[in-house]
């Protein structure tokens, strides 16, 4: 276990945003988990920081850290398909490499999404179709207790961005995948390029700030409201995805939840419909 006290906090989030935090715990073991959330008030769990906005203000929380659980490993091979264990830290990117070297198939939409596994499978991440729980069995999860549990995946309830991990605060530790034969590396890269060609990714930023309405595309009403580049202070609504939100360099939290707001209510006044933010935020 590694502690960081009076950490700056923007340098662990994705938008460059984030004050100052009493401490930031990076785990190595299970154990240390557990000893943590035994002993300190105010935790939180910050995976890659690519859908999380943190207060720029003095923060009194404890952050946790699993980078270093980022191991890959084959527990069981049968005839149709393999049950792999995946650690809550490694990054969806190397698990994506990791399924095309073991010609591993079912998640080849979400490639490029960026985050951590953990990450992901908290909220059940997903793209074009795909969610991350359409190739799971189990996950070890610990609650903020610290105990360790595991669960199936049919003994969990989840949907489109949520789960019972999500809703209770659980803490991923690790992901038991069964994946079938056959990665479609076309496919991957397809949607890889679709990525870098229509996202923002040149100016930080947190994914997709809204969760899809029923029956519609955040990104869609933004644009339809006219919104995009829709500005406050250097926070803005982007052009190229306006589901997306910039910083144009030194946001401020205040300007990001600002244009979330503003957002918020012109849809609210123009289609009569709440939208919901799937980023994360931590005050």
């Amino acid at each position: 276990m590694r502690i960081l006290t009076d950490v700056e906090m923007k340098n662990y989030s994705n938008m460059k945003i984030g004050g100052k935090a009493k401490e930031l715990i990076f785990i190595e073991k299970e154990n240390e988990l557990q000893e943590v959330l035994k002993t300190r008030d105010k935790v939180f769990l910050i995976g890659n920081g690519t859908n999380t906005l943190i207060s720029d203000k003095n923060l009194d929380i404890s952050f946790i850290s699993l980078k270093e659980f980022n191991y890959m490993k084959i527990i069981e091979k049968n005839e149709n398909y393999d049950i792999v264990c995946i650690g809550a830290g490694a990054n969806l990117d190397d698990l994506i490499d990791f399924m095309e070297a073991n010609d591993y198939a079912g998640l080849e939409n979400i490639t490029g999404i960026p985050g951590s596994v953990g990450g992901l499978v908290n909220m059940n991440g997903g793209a074009y179709g795909t969610e991350i729980f359409d190739c799971i069995d189990e996950i070890k999860i610990c609650d903020l207790e610290g105990n360790i549990k595991v669960f199936k995946k049919s003994e969990l309830n989840y949907n489109y961005r949520t789960t019972d991990i999500k809703e209770n605060r659980w803490i991923v530790v690790e992901v038991y995948f069964k994946f079938s034969k056959g990665f479609n590396k076309e496919c991957a890269q397809d949607k890889k390029d679709k990525r870098e060609e229509r996202h923002p990714l040149e100016l930080p930023n947190l994914g997709s700030t809204f969760k899809n309405p029923d029956q519609n595309f955040a990104a869609q009403l933004i644009s339809d409201a006219g919104l995009k580049e829709y500005k406050v202070g250097n926070a803005m609504v982007s052009p190229k995805h306006p589901n997306f939100i910039v910083n144009l360099g030194e946001a401020a939290f205040d300007d990001v939840m600002g244009v979330i707001e503003h957002v918020k209510e012109v849809i609210k006044e123009k289609n009569n419909i709440d939208l919901q933010t799937e980023i994360i935020i931590v005050k």
